[in-house]
């Protein structure tokens, strides 16, 4: 409707200059004969008073029409948009689970890839080292791929990320300090020809169709960024992890104004993490947690303090050093991701060590009480960390005693509760005096609460919205929470690992899904969840336990009498199960025609005859493996 109004104005305005020319004017004394007739036996002022408002109308007309023409302008450009390529969004990874964050964009032959996370194996996923998203669908449109953006350098979203460069060459893009801590896993993987992208806050990078603003925000470690992409549809809003630090201890706070820019040019679709969603109020800044220490520093100043913290805060571990320099202490790193960590912060500026403070580990033994500060990994409890060795009494660096103070500047990550604990308590046992988060302000969490959640929705007024970077129950506040603010349900969409959404300025709507779902990482050995008999035979090992039956044949017959060992399995030794069990094999090896059927249906028959039986009997099912050895 608005350019069709506009027609009539336009051809007006188009009229004016030629007033001007000479063929203009040689045109007036005829259009004025045509005026005389019209207006003949009226009275002269009549003529002029209508000539007047001719010349009023005239003149509103071409002034409409001026202030038509930058609307006209826009909407020629939103209705390019809506005729442009849909946006997919593939979500590989980070919803409806905390961790392994991974998401892709894809529009026409181009697709951006936004972080690349792990977990740490559960007991669901025994003898694991880590676990990292499928990348099936990226590996079957590898040819689209324009790069992968780092949010930032925690380890559940740069995780997978030498697992994804190892079969797919594309650039990868973030801050220096998530480059430096990619650049240790690429060592350690022996990755070399990785093409890597610096970029700072208030930077725009081209990737294929994609332009990819980057917006400073607040978290618990340095370099974090927010992502605003221009696509063919409209402005998508990624947040990454963020919180609002209005006094952060370094670095400048969330750039809410270019936030609140973009907001008001307009985003078509906000994707928020959710992790904090269900914690009223606001965060607390990181000052808060550098008055606490300084606080116990001065407290403990008789006895030897251990603070463990995550390797990756590394505004935390500056205070730390800061704080150990007030007091006259030396500082030692224990574990190995606190050395990567310190050491690649420190080589390109994040941190700053003054000369003769830090001291390796394995001279504290020699060190008073009052001299040293031990900074340790561990603070989730992980079997392996320094913490955890410390704590049972087998760190051959720190024997914890009485005269010790822990200072856990962490709090757990959900499902890491009863690992903390443990750590706790055999600390306890040990004679330090502990110090936690439910006891001090020792930890301040580095994503948004509620009214921080509410600030960002106000800002970027979004037309669509979805919540990441959470399980189920998060995801769901967090879309309450945006249906609260006032966008309607329809326009909020919570996805799930393997979901495919498309995106434009008409609508959001779910498109076929996609293969999704993890991949276990076992030393150098990738297995894929789904499909993976590993993962089963383990999960049965831990739970049911082994049977092992070994037969010797020869010329098509047994010889001898079969083997049985079983391994994590209870008997009732009290009852006489080895001479049933050894019937129910030899039943089975009875009725098989070895040199008809082959070795093959005799082990089938042995598994199935001795799993039936225990499961009749004992109620359990192990894991049996039947051994046949021809001579």
């Amino acid at each position: 409707m608005e350019n069709e109004k506009a027609k009539p104005s336009t051809r007006l305005t188009r009229r004016r200059p030629d007033r001007n020319k000479a063929g203009g004017t040689a045109a007036k004394p005829a259009q004025n004969k045509s005026n005389e007739r019209r207006n003949a036996g009226k009275p002269a002022g009549a003529k002029q008073a209508k000539k007047n408002e001719r010349t009023k109308n005239a003149d509103n007309k071409q002034t409409k029409s001026k202030q038509s023409k930058k609307p006209v302008q826009n909407n020629a450009e939103f209705k390019g948009k809506r005729g442009g390529k849909p946006v997919k969004i593939i979500f590989l990874g980070g919803v409806g689970e905390i961790g392994k964050n991974m998401t892709a964009l894809e529009c026409g032959d181009d697709i951006i890839i936004i972080d690349a996370g792990a977990i740490f194996p559960t007991d669901e996923t025994p003898g694991f080292d880590l676990i990292v998203p499928d990348i099936t669908y990226l590996l079957e449109n590898s040819k689209k791929i324009r790069g992968l953006i780092l949010t930032h350098g925690h380890e559940d979203h740069i995780g997978g990320v030498p697992y994804l460069l190892k079969e797919l060459k594309v650039p990868v893009i973030g801050t220096k300090l998530t480059l430096a801590l990619v650049d240790n896993k690429l060592r350690e993987h022996r990755l070399n020809d990785v093409k890597e992208i610096t970029v700072t806050p208030d930077q725009t990078i081209q990737l294929g169709c994609f332009k990819v603003r980057t917006i400073n925000v607040n978290h618990s470690i340095a370099g974090s960024l927010a992502f605003a992409i221009t696509t063919p549809q409209g402005v998508i809003f990624h947040s990454g992890d963020y919180k609002i630090d209005l006094t952060p201890v370094a670095g400048e706070p969330i750039d809410l104004k270019t936030i609140s820019e973009i907001g008001a040019a307009g985003v078509l679709l906000y994707m928020g993490e959710s992790t904090n969603i269900e914690r009223a109020g606001y965060t607390m800044s990181e000052t808060v947690v550098g008055s606490t220490l300084d606080r116990l520093f001065s407290e403990n100043s008789k006895r030897r303090i251990i603070v463990a913290t995550f390797a990756s805060n590394v505004h935390r571990l500056q205070q730390i050093i800061d704080l150990a320099v007030k007091y006259g202490r030396k500082v030692a790193l224990s574990g190995r991701s606190m050395l990567n960590v310190v050491e690649a912060a420190e080589k390109i500026g994040e941190i700053t060590i003054p000369d003769d403070v830090l001291v390796d580990v394995s001279k504290i033994r020699n060190m008073r009480d009052t001299e040293i500060v031990v900074v340790s990994t561990g603070s989730q409890g992980e079997p392996m960390s320094a913490l955890t060795r410390m704590a049972n009494g087998d760190n051959q660096f720190v024997t914890v005693g009485d005269n010790d103070t822990v200072i856990i500047s962490a709090s757990p990550i959900p499902g890491n509760e009863k690992l903390v604990y443990r750590v706790i308590n055999n600390l306890y046992k040990l004679g330090a005096n502990v110090v936690y988060e439910s006891l001090e302000n020792v930890h301040v969490s580095g994503h948004a609460c509620r009214e921080e959640h509410k600030i960002m929705h106000s800002l970027l007024k979004p037309k669509y919205f979805i919540p990441v970077h959470g399980e189920y129950r998060h995801l769901k506040k967090h879309a309450q929470l945006a249906e609260e603010l006032g966008l309607p349900e329809s326009r909020i969409f919570i996805p799930d690992i393997g979901d495919c959404i498309e995106v434009t300025s008409k609508g959001v709507k779910r498109l076929n899904r996609v293969p999704a779902g993890s991949r276990l990482i076992d030393g150098e050995g990738i297995e894929d969840e789904k499909q993976s008999m590993v993962i089963e035979d383990r999960r049965q090992l831990s739970e049911e336990g082994l049977f092992i039956v070994s037969v010797a044949v020869s010329g098509g017959e047994v010889v001898g009498e079969p083997a049985v060992n079983s391994r994590g399995f209870v008997f009732d030794f009290h009852r006489d199960y080895d001479r049933e069990i050894r019937e129910v094999i030899n039943r089975a090896i009875d009725s098989v025609n070895i040199s008809r059927s082959g070795v093959d249906e005799l082990k089938k028959t042995i598994k199935r005859s001795l799993r039936n039986y225990l499961l009749k009997k004992t109620k359990q099912s192990p894991m049996v493996v039947p051994v046949v050895v021809e001579l």
